[in-house]
Protein backbone atom coordinates (compact mmCIF):
# COMPACT_ATOMS: atom_id res chain seq x y z
CA UNK A 1 0.00 0.00 0.00
CA UNK A 2 1.72 3.24 -0.84
CA UNK A 3 -0.12 5.13 2.13
CA UNK A 4 -0.15 9.15 1.37
CA UNK A 5 0.08 10.31 4.96
CA UNK A 6 1.83 13.47 5.16
CA UNK A 7 1.20 14.44 8.86
CA UNK A 8 2.45 11.05 9.79
CA UNK A 9 5.40 10.84 7.65
CA UNK A 10 7.02 14.68 8.78
CA UNK A 11 7.01 13.07 12.13
CA UNK A 12 8.79 10.43 11.68
CA UNK A 13 13.13 9.72 10.91
CA UNK A 14 14.35 8.09 8.37
CA UNK A 15 17.95 7.20 7.40
CA UNK A 16 17.52 8.59 3.81
CA UNK A 17 15.21 11.11 1.95
CA UNK A 18 14.92 10.82 -1.91
CA UNK A 19 13.65 14.10 -3.79
CA UNK A 20 12.21 13.18 -6.95
CA UNK A 21 9.92 9.96 -7.84
CA UNK A 22 10.66 9.09 -11.61
CA UNK A 23 12.08 5.79 -12.42
CA UNK A 24 15.78 6.66 -11.02
CA UNK A 25 13.88 7.89 -7.49
CA UNK A 26 11.50 5.44 -7.23
CA UNK A 27 14.65 2.53 -7.98
CA UNK A 28 16.28 4.43 -5.57
CA UNK A 29 13.85 3.84 -3.03
CA UNK A 30 13.18 0.08 -3.55
CA UNK A 31 17.06 -0.45 -3.48
CA UNK A 32 17.38 1.32 -0.10
CA UNK A 33 14.26 -0.27 1.78
CA UNK A 34 15.36 -3.64 0.50
CA UNK A 35 18.80 -3.31 1.83
CA UNK A 36 17.27 -2.56 5.44
CA UNK A 37 17.60 1.00 5.43
CA UNK A 38 14.32 2.92 5.99
CA UNK A 39 14.21 5.66 2.97
CA UNK A 40 11.07 8.29 2.36
CA UNK A 41 10.73 9.56 -1.44
CA UNK A 42 9.29 13.23 -2.05
CA UNK A 43 7.76 14.04 -5.96
CA UNK A 44 6.59 17.07 -6.68
CA UNK A 45 3.85 15.95 -9.07
CA UNK A 46 2.30 12.29 -9.39
CA UNK A 47 5.17 9.32 -9.25
CA UNK A 48 6.34 9.02 -12.79
CA UNK A 49 4.13 11.86 -14.40
CA UNK A 50 7.17 13.32 -16.33
CA UNK A 51 9.98 12.34 -18.59
CA UNK A 52 9.68 8.60 -16.83
CA UNK A 53 6.16 8.17 -18.22
CA UNK A 54 7.21 9.28 -21.81
CA UNK A 55 9.66 6.71 -22.66
CA UNK A 56 9.52 4.28 -25.36
CA UNK A 57 8.68 1.39 -23.56
CA UNK A 58 11.18 -0.85 -24.45
CA UNK A 59 14.01 -3.05 -21.71
CA UNK A 60 17.15 -2.73 -23.96
CA UNK A 61 19.35 -5.33 -23.40
CA UNK A 62 22.69 -3.43 -24.99
CA UNK A 63 22.92 -4.83 -28.51
CA UNK A 64 23.82 -1.03 -29.95
CA UNK A 65 26.29 -1.27 -27.39
CA UNK A 66 27.98 -3.89 -29.11
CA UNK A 67 28.22 -1.44 -31.98
CA UNK A 68 31.29 0.72 -30.25
CA UNK A 69 32.20 -2.37 -28.22
CA UNK A 70 31.41 -0.62 -24.80
CA UNK A 71 31.28 -4.29 -23.29
CA UNK A 72 30.33 -2.89 -20.02
CA UNK A 73 27.12 -1.13 -20.86
CA UNK A 74 26.01 -4.15 -22.96
CA UNK A 75 26.48 -6.29 -19.93
CA UNK A 76 24.90 -3.80 -17.38
CA UNK A 77 21.98 -3.43 -20.28
CA UNK A 78 21.59 -7.88 -20.58
CA UNK A 79 21.74 -7.93 -17.08
CA UNK A 80 19.42 -5.90 -15.58
CA UNK A 81 17.17 -6.83 -18.61
CA UNK A 82 17.04 -9.83 -16.76
CA UNK A 83 16.45 -8.02 -13.57
CA UNK A 84 12.98 -6.98 -14.87
CA UNK A 85 11.98 -9.69 -16.64
CA UNK A 86 12.56 -11.84 -13.32
CA UNK A 87 10.62 -10.02 -11.14
CA UNK A 88 7.79 -8.15 -13.18
CA UNK A 89 7.06 -10.61 -15.26
CA UNK A 90 3.00 -9.80 -15.28
CA UNK A 91 4.23 -6.47 -16.72
CA UNK A 92 7.51 -7.21 -18.95
CA UNK A 93 7.53 -9.47 -21.51
CA UNK A 94 9.92 -10.27 -24.62
CA UNK A 95 9.74 -8.53 -27.68
CA UNK A 96 11.11 -8.88 -30.86
CA UNK A 97 12.46 -6.46 -33.10
CA UNK A 98 13.14 -6.69 -36.81
CA UNK A 99 15.93 -3.88 -38.58
CA UNK A 100 15.78 -4.25 -42.75
CA UNK A 101 19.31 -4.77 -44.23
CA UNK A 102 20.54 -3.01 -47.40
CA UNK A 103 24.07 -3.73 -47.62
CA UNK A 104 25.25 -0.35 -46.95
CA UNK A 105 28.18 0.13 -44.17
CA UNK A 106 27.53 -2.19 -41.18
CA UNK A 107 24.01 -2.63 -42.20
CA UNK A 108 24.68 -5.79 -43.69
CA UNK A 109 23.50 -9.87 -43.40
CA UNK A 110 26.91 -10.70 -43.16
CA UNK A 111 27.94 -7.71 -40.26
CA UNK A 112 24.84 -8.44 -38.37
CA UNK A 113 25.16 -13.22 -38.63
CA UNK A 114 28.36 -11.81 -36.68
CA UNK A 115 26.80 -9.58 -34.33
CA UNK A 116 23.84 -11.49 -33.21
CA UNK A 117 25.78 -14.66 -32.68
CA UNK A 118 28.64 -12.53 -30.51
CA UNK A 119 25.25 -10.96 -28.83
CA UNK A 120 23.79 -14.52 -28.21
CA UNK A 121 27.08 -15.51 -26.76
CA UNK A 122 28.13 -12.81 -24.76
CA UNK A 123 24.41 -12.76 -23.34
CA UNK A 124 23.93 -16.32 -22.34
CA UNK A 125 22.71 -15.94 -18.94
CA UNK A 126 19.74 -13.63 -20.06
CA UNK A 127 17.22 -16.37 -19.21
CA UNK A 128 18.67 -17.23 -15.53
CA UNK A 129 16.09 -17.04 -13.28
CA UNK A 130 13.65 -15.97 -15.72
CA UNK A 131 10.27 -17.43 -16.18
CA UNK A 132 9.65 -19.98 -19.74
CA UNK A 133 7.22 -17.42 -21.08
CA UNK A 134 10.05 -14.42 -20.39
CA UNK A 135 12.92 -16.34 -21.85
CA UNK A 136 14.93 -14.71 -24.72
CA UNK A 137 15.49 -16.26 -28.20
CA UNK A 138 18.63 -16.41 -29.82
CA UNK A 139 18.49 -14.13 -33.24
CA UNK A 140 19.32 -14.31 -36.27
CA UNK A 141 19.05 -13.15 -39.95
CA UNK A 142 16.21 -13.20 -42.32
CA UNK A 143 15.82 -14.12 -46.09
CA UNK A 144 14.17 -11.40 -47.92
CA UNK A 145 10.85 -13.46 -48.25
CA UNK A 146 10.54 -13.92 -44.80
CA UNK A 147 11.07 -9.91 -44.13
CA UNK A 148 8.68 -9.28 -46.31
CA UNK A 149 6.24 -11.66 -45.09
CA UNK A 150 6.75 -10.47 -41.36
CA UNK A 151 6.90 -6.76 -42.92
CA UNK A 152 5.18 -6.21 -45.95
CA UNK A 153 5.73 -2.09 -45.90
CA UNK A 154 9.60 -2.59 -45.80
CA UNK A 155 11.24 -0.84 -48.80
CA UNK A 156 12.33 -3.27 -51.44
CA UNK A 157 14.88 -1.92 -53.48
CA UNK A 158 18.53 -3.42 -52.32
CA UNK A 159 16.67 -5.37 -49.40
CA UNK A 160 19.05 -8.43 -48.58
CA UNK A 161 17.18 -9.92 -45.15
CA UNK A 162 16.44 -8.71 -42.00
CA UNK A 163 18.18 -8.43 -38.60
CA UNK A 164 15.79 -10.01 -35.63
CA UNK A 165 16.57 -10.20 -32.04
CA UNK A 166 14.95 -10.08 -28.78
CA UNK A 167 14.66 -7.53 -26.28
CA UNK A 168 11.71 -6.60 -23.86
CA UNK A 169 8.97 -4.22 -23.94
CA UNK A 170 7.04 -2.98 -20.90
CA UNK A 171 3.65 -1.47 -22.32
CA UNK A 172 2.15 -0.56 -19.00
CA UNK A 173 5.23 1.18 -17.71
CA UNK A 174 3.28 2.91 -15.53
CA UNK A 175 1.88 0.42 -13.82
CA UNK A 176 5.80 -1.23 -13.47
CA UNK A 177 6.68 2.20 -11.38
CA UNK A 178 3.64 1.86 -8.90
CA UNK A 179 4.24 -2.22 -8.63
CA UNK A 180 8.09 -1.13 -7.85
CA UNK A 181 6.31 1.51 -5.14
CA UNK A 182 4.04 -1.07 -3.65
CA UNK A 183 7.49 -3.34 -3.26
CA UNK A 184 9.08 -0.59 -1.60
CA UNK A 185 6.65 0.27 0.81
CA UNK A 186 6.30 -3.48 1.81
CA UNK A 187 9.85 -3.30 2.65
CA UNK A 188 9.64 -0.14 4.81
CA UNK A 189 9.78 2.91 2.61
CA UNK A 190 7.31 5.87 2.46
CA UNK A 191 6.36 7.51 -0.76
CA UNK A 192 4.70 11.13 -1.22
CA UNK A 193 3.32 12.66 -4.43
CA UNK A 194 2.53 15.96 -4.62
CA UNK A 195 5.11 17.14 -1.72
CA UNK A 196 7.25 19.75 -3.29
CA UNK A 197 11.05 19.82 -1.23
CA UNK A 198 11.69 23.45 -2.00
CA UNK A 199 15.02 23.76 1.01
CA UNK A 200 18.02 22.18 2.73
CA UNK A 201 19.40 23.00 6.01
CA UNK A 202 21.66 20.63 8.11
CA UNK A 203 22.15 20.71 11.70
CA UNK A 204 25.41 20.02 13.83
CA UNK A 205 24.43 16.89 14.38
CA UNK A 206 24.89 16.08 10.79
CA UNK A 207 20.98 15.64 10.28
CA UNK A 208 19.42 17.07 7.16
CA UNK A 209 15.69 18.92 7.73
CA UNK A 210 14.04 19.20 4.06
CA UNK A 211 11.57 21.84 4.14
CA UNK A 212 8.40 21.54 1.90
CA UNK A 213 4.84 21.99 0.54
CA UNK A 214 1.96 19.54 0.24
CA UNK A 215 0.89 20.46 -3.01
CA UNK A 216 -2.66 19.50 -1.98
CA UNK A 217 -2.90 21.68 0.95
CA UNK A 218 -0.34 24.04 0.66
CA UNK A 219 1.05 23.54 3.77
CA UNK A 220 4.46 23.23 4.86
CA UNK A 221 5.92 20.37 6.21
CA UNK A 222 9.68 19.33 7.51
CA UNK A 223 11.21 16.08 7.10
CA UNK A 224 14.54 14.46 9.07
CA UNK A 225 17.66 12.35 7.64
CA UNK A 226 21.01 11.98 7.86
CA UNK A 227 21.36 11.09 4.09
CA UNK A 228 19.40 13.19 0.91
CA UNK A 229 19.42 12.13 -2.64
CA UNK A 230 18.97 14.34 -5.54
CA UNK A 231 17.25 12.48 -7.79
CA UNK A 232 14.95 15.04 -9.68
CA UNK A 233 15.71 13.99 -13.04
CA UNK A 234 15.64 17.39 -15.00
CA UNK A 235 14.81 19.24 -11.85
CA UNK A 236 18.28 17.70 -10.22
CA UNK A 237 20.12 21.39 -10.95
CA UNK A 238 17.35 23.53 -9.96
CA UNK A 239 17.33 20.80 -6.64
CA UNK A 240 20.56 20.94 -6.42
CA UNK A 241 20.64 24.80 -6.46
CA UNK A 242 18.25 25.12 -3.34
CA UNK A 243 20.16 22.90 -1.81
CA UNK A 244 23.93 23.51 -2.17
CA UNK A 245 24.60 25.27 -5.90
CA UNK A 246 24.27 24.77 -9.79
CA UNK A 247 26.20 21.41 -10.75
CA UNK A 248 25.77 21.66 -14.64
CA UNK A 249 27.50 18.71 -15.53
CA UNK A 250 24.66 17.18 -13.73
CA UNK A 251 22.55 17.92 -16.55
CA UNK A 252 22.46 19.09 -19.85
CA UNK A 253 19.16 19.19 -21.31
CA UNK A 254 17.99 17.83 -24.78
CA UNK A 255 14.66 16.84 -25.74
CA UNK A 256 13.49 13.48 -26.51
CA UNK A 257 9.92 12.49 -27.65
CA UNK A 258 7.71 9.85 -29.33
CA UNK A 259 4.56 9.57 -30.84
CA UNK A 260 1.47 7.48 -30.72
CA UNK A 261 -0.11 6.58 -34.02
CA UNK A 262 -3.27 5.90 -34.71
CA UNK A 263 -1.96 3.64 -37.08
CA UNK A 264 -2.08 -0.28 -36.75
CA UNK A 265 1.10 -1.45 -36.08
CA UNK A 266 2.56 -2.14 -39.67
CA UNK A 267 4.59 -5.86 -38.11
CA UNK A 268 4.46 -8.12 -34.69
CA UNK A 269 7.66 -7.19 -33.76
CA UNK A 270 9.39 -3.75 -32.99
CA UNK A 271 10.62 -2.50 -36.38
CA UNK A 272 14.29 -0.30 -36.29
CA UNK A 273 14.21 1.75 -39.29
CA UNK A 274 16.65 4.80 -40.82
CA UNK A 275 15.59 7.31 -43.48
CA UNK A 276 16.96 6.37 -47.13
CA UNK A 277 17.78 9.14 -48.67
CA UNK A 278 19.39 11.01 -45.99
CA UNK A 279 21.80 9.97 -43.25
CA UNK A 280 19.40 10.12 -40.19
CA UNK A 281 19.01 7.92 -36.92
CA UNK A 282 17.35 4.88 -36.17
CA UNK A 283 13.99 4.74 -35.07
CA UNK A 284 11.72 2.43 -33.52
CA UNK A 285 7.95 1.60 -34.62
CA UNK A 286 6.99 -0.90 -31.30
CA UNK A 287 3.24 -2.33 -31.36
CA UNK A 288 1.35 -0.94 -28.90
CA UNK A 289 -1.93 -1.88 -27.52
CA UNK A 290 -3.56 -1.78 -30.98
CA UNK A 291 -1.41 1.35 -32.61
CA UNK A 292 1.65 2.27 -33.25
CA UNK A 293 4.73 3.67 -30.78
CA UNK A 294 7.55 5.62 -32.65
CA UNK A 295 10.25 7.64 -31.55
CA UNK A 296 12.54 8.09 -30.52
CA UNK A 297 13.30 11.45 -31.63
CA UNK A 298 16.55 13.90 -30.18
CA UNK A 299 17.12 17.61 -30.02
CA UNK A 300 19.44 19.74 -28.42
CA UNK A 301 17.50 22.20 -25.97
CA UNK A 302 19.86 25.36 -24.76
CA UNK A 303 17.12 26.97 -23.19
CA UNK A 304 15.23 27.17 -20.24
CA UNK A 305 13.53 23.83 -18.73
CA UNK A 306 10.01 25.25 -18.74
CA UNK A 307 10.07 26.73 -21.84
CA UNK A 308 10.88 23.44 -23.29
CA UNK A 309 8.85 22.15 -25.80
CA UNK A 310 8.21 19.59 -29.08
CA UNK A 311 7.11 22.23 -31.74
CA UNK A 312 5.50 21.68 -34.91
CA UNK A 313 8.19 21.77 -37.05
CA UNK A 314 10.28 19.12 -35.25
CA UNK A 315 7.25 17.47 -35.21
CA UNK A 316 7.06 17.35 -39.14
CA UNK A 317 10.71 17.11 -39.42
CA UNK A 318 10.03 13.43 -37.52
CA UNK A 319 7.31 12.37 -39.50
CA UNK A 320 9.12 13.17 -42.93
CA UNK A 321 11.93 10.38 -41.36
CA UNK A 322 9.25 7.97 -41.07
CA UNK A 323 7.72 8.61 -44.47
CA UNK A 324 11.40 8.59 -45.81
CA UNK A 325 12.39 5.36 -44.08
CA UNK A 326 9.08 3.11 -44.86
CA UNK A 327 7.56 3.66 -48.28
CA UNK A 328 4.49 4.62 -48.55
CA UNK A 329 3.86 4.87 -44.68
CA UNK A 330 2.33 8.33 -45.04
CA UNK A 331 1.63 9.56 -41.80
CA UNK A 332 0.82 13.15 -40.98
CA UNK A 333 0.02 15.04 -37.74
CA UNK A 334 -3.42 14.15 -37.92
CA UNK A 335 -2.38 10.28 -37.45
CA UNK A 336 -0.66 11.45 -34.27
CA UNK A 337 -2.15 10.60 -31.46
CA UNK A 338 -0.46 11.71 -28.52
CA UNK A 339 3.53 13.06 -28.09
CA UNK A 340 5.38 11.68 -24.98
CA UNK A 341 8.40 14.52 -24.92
CA UNK A 342 10.62 14.92 -21.96
CA UNK A 343 14.15 16.16 -21.45
CA UNK A 344 16.82 13.50 -21.34
CA UNK A 345 20.58 14.49 -20.53
CA UNK A 346 22.92 15.05 -22.78
CA UNK A 347 26.41 14.67 -23.38
CA UNK A 348 27.44 18.14 -23.41
CA UNK A 349 25.17 21.60 -23.83
CA UNK A 350 23.59 22.12 -27.00
CA UNK A 351 23.96 18.77 -28.27
CA UNK A 352 21.47 15.92 -29.10
CA UNK A 353 23.89 13.10 -28.23
CA UNK A 354 22.77 11.68 -25.01
CA UNK A 355 25.33 11.63 -21.78
CA UNK A 356 26.41 7.81 -21.79
CA UNK A 357 27.15 7.70 -18.36
CA UNK A 358 24.70 8.64 -15.24
CA UNK A 359 26.45 11.10 -12.90
CA UNK A 360 26.39 10.18 -9.82
CA UNK A 361 28.20 12.44 -6.59
CA UNK A 362 28.39 13.39 -3.49
CA UNK A 363 28.52 17.28 -2.79
CA UNK A 364 30.56 16.77 0.24
CA UNK A 365 33.35 15.70 -1.90
CA UNK A 366 33.03 19.21 -4.27
CA UNK A 367 33.02 21.81 -1.10
CA UNK A 368 28.98 21.43 -0.28
CA UNK A 369 26.47 20.10 2.58
CA UNK A 370 28.20 16.17 3.64
CA UNK A 371 26.01 13.53 3.31
CA UNK A 372 23.53 14.83 -0.01
CA UNK A 373 24.07 13.15 -3.02
CA UNK A 374 22.68 14.02 -6.41
CA UNK A 375 21.90 11.22 -9.11
CA UNK A 376 21.31 11.78 -13.19
CA UNK A 377 20.20 9.18 -14.54
CA UNK A 378 20.14 8.39 -18.83
CA UNK A 379 18.26 4.71 -19.39
CA UNK A 380 14.88 3.11 -17.88
CA UNK A 381 16.63 0.03 -17.93
CA UNK A 382 19.59 0.57 -15.90
CA UNK A 383 17.76 2.88 -13.14
CA UNK A 384 17.53 -0.30 -10.80
CA UNK A 385 21.70 -0.79 -11.80
CA UNK A 386 22.17 3.40 -10.81
CA UNK A 387 20.29 3.06 -7.58
CA UNK A 388 22.82 0.24 -6.43
CA UNK A 389 25.59 2.38 -7.22
CA UNK A 390 24.14 5.46 -5.36
CA UNK A 391 23.46 3.19 -2.29
CA UNK A 392 27.18 1.73 -2.71
CA UNK A 393 28.53 5.36 -3.05
CA UNK A 394 26.43 6.57 0.52
CA UNK A 395 27.79 3.23 2.98
CA UNK A 396 31.01 4.35 1.57
CA UNK A 397 30.48 8.13 2.86
CA UNK A 398 28.94 6.03 5.99
CA UNK A 399 31.73 3.82 6.34
CA UNK A 400 29.65 0.37 5.60
CA UNK A 401 29.28 -1.85 2.81
CA UNK A 402 26.40 -2.17 0.75
CA UNK A 403 24.07 -5.16 2.60
CA UNK A 404 22.69 -7.59 0.35
CA UNK A 405 18.33 -7.23 -0.29
CA UNK A 406 16.14 -8.26 2.45
CA UNK A 407 13.92 -11.09 1.17
CA UNK A 408 10.76 -9.46 1.42
CA UNK A 409 9.05 -10.84 -1.48
CA UNK A 410 7.32 -8.65 -4.01
CA UNK A 411 3.34 -7.93 -2.97
CA UNK A 412 1.00 -9.14 -5.41
CA UNK A 413 0.25 -7.04 -8.16
CA UNK A 414 -3.09 -4.14 -8.29
CA UNK A 415 -5.94 -5.02 -10.38
CA UNK A 416 -8.17 -2.36 -11.19
CA UNK A 417 -11.28 -3.02 -12.36
CA UNK A 418 -11.30 -3.07 -16.51
CA UNK A 419 -12.85 0.05 -18.29
CA UNK A 420 -15.86 -1.94 -19.48
CA UNK A 421 -16.51 -2.44 -15.47
CA UNK A 422 -16.34 1.82 -14.77
CA UNK A 423 -18.70 2.02 -18.02
CA UNK A 424 -21.32 -0.15 -16.93
CA UNK A 425 -21.46 0.74 -13.59
CA UNK A 426 -21.38 4.55 -14.36
CA UNK A 427 -25.22 4.95 -13.70
CA UNK A 428 -25.00 5.28 -10.15
CA UNK A 429 -26.24 1.72 -9.41
CA UNK A 430 -23.05 0.88 -9.13
CA UNK A 431 -21.92 1.67 -5.84
CA UNK A 432 -19.45 -1.35 -4.99
CA UNK A 433 -17.69 -0.15 -7.95
CA UNK A 434 -17.44 3.34 -6.93
CA UNK A 435 -16.38 1.80 -3.61
CA UNK A 436 -13.47 -0.54 -5.32
CA UNK A 437 -12.20 2.90 -7.32
CA UNK A 438 -12.49 5.15 -4.11
CA UNK A 439 -10.16 2.03 -2.32
CA UNK A 440 -7.77 1.69 -4.99
CA UNK A 441 -7.29 5.33 -5.35
CA UNK A 442 -6.34 5.40 -1.75
CA UNK A 443 -4.15 2.53 -2.16
CA UNK A 444 -1.81 3.94 -4.61
CA UNK A 445 -2.34 7.22 -3.52
CA UNK A 446 -4.24 8.91 -7.17
CA UNK A 447 -5.28 12.22 -6.24
CA UNK A 448 -6.17 13.51 -9.16
CA UNK A 449 -8.79 12.19 -11.97
CA UNK A 450 -5.41 12.73 -14.44
CA UNK A 451 -3.26 10.46 -11.96
CA UNK A 452 -5.97 7.53 -12.54
CA UNK A 453 -6.25 8.01 -16.14
CA UNK A 454 -2.54 8.18 -17.23
CA UNK A 455 -0.39 6.46 -14.47
CA UNK A 456 -2.70 3.45 -12.68
CA UNK A 457 -4.31 2.38 -15.76
CA UNK A 458 -4.56 2.97 -19.30
CA UNK A 459 -7.72 4.40 -19.72
CA UNK A 460 -6.88 7.50 -21.54
CA UNK A 461 -6.41 5.60 -24.29
CA UNK A 462 -10.53 5.08 -24.93
CA UNK A 463 -12.39 8.57 -25.60
CA UNK A 464 -15.29 7.06 -24.66
CA UNK A 465 -14.77 7.37 -20.71
CA UNK A 466 -14.64 11.29 -21.45
CA UNK A 467 -18.31 11.11 -20.97
CA UNK A 468 -18.66 8.20 -18.66
CA UNK A 469 -16.15 9.13 -15.15
CA UNK A 470 -17.49 10.99 -12.39
CA UNK A 471 -14.83 10.11 -9.81
CA UNK A 472 -14.98 11.99 -6.23
CA UNK A 473 -17.26 13.95 -7.71
CA UNK A 474 -14.93 15.12 -10.04
CA UNK A 475 -16.10 15.48 -13.84
CA UNK A 476 -12.61 16.85 -15.59
CA UNK A 477 -10.73 14.94 -17.47
CA UNK A 478 -7.26 15.59 -17.84
CA UNK A 479 -7.33 18.65 -15.78
CA UNK A 480 -4.81 18.97 -13.45
CA UNK A 481 -6.11 19.43 -10.05
CA UNK A 482 -3.41 19.94 -8.28
CA UNK A 483 -1.49 23.65 -8.80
Amino acid sequence: MIRRQPDEAAADRYDLVIVGGGVYGIALLLEASRRGLKPLLLEQGDFGSETSWNSLRIVHGGLRYLQSLDLSRFFESVAERRWFLQHFPDLVRPLSCMMPLYGKGLKRPSIFRLALATNSLLSSRRNQGVSRAGHLPAGGVLSVAETLERFPMAAKDDLEGAALWYDAAMPDSQRLLIEMLHWACACGATALNYVQAVGYERSADAVATISAIDRTTNRELTFRAPLVVNAAGPWCREVSTAFDRDIPELFHYSLAFNVVLDREPLADAGLAVSPRSRAGRTYFLVPWKGRIMAGTFHAPWNGPREDAEVTDETLATFLDDLNDSIPGLDVAPPDVERVHWGLLPAAKSNSDDLASRPVILHHGDQGGPEGLFSVSGVKFTTARLVAEQTLSLIQRFRGRGLPDPISTPRPPATRWPTLDDVIEGQAGTNDALRSRLEELAELESAITTEDILLRRTDWYLYSDLKEVLSFRGQTRIFDRDVR
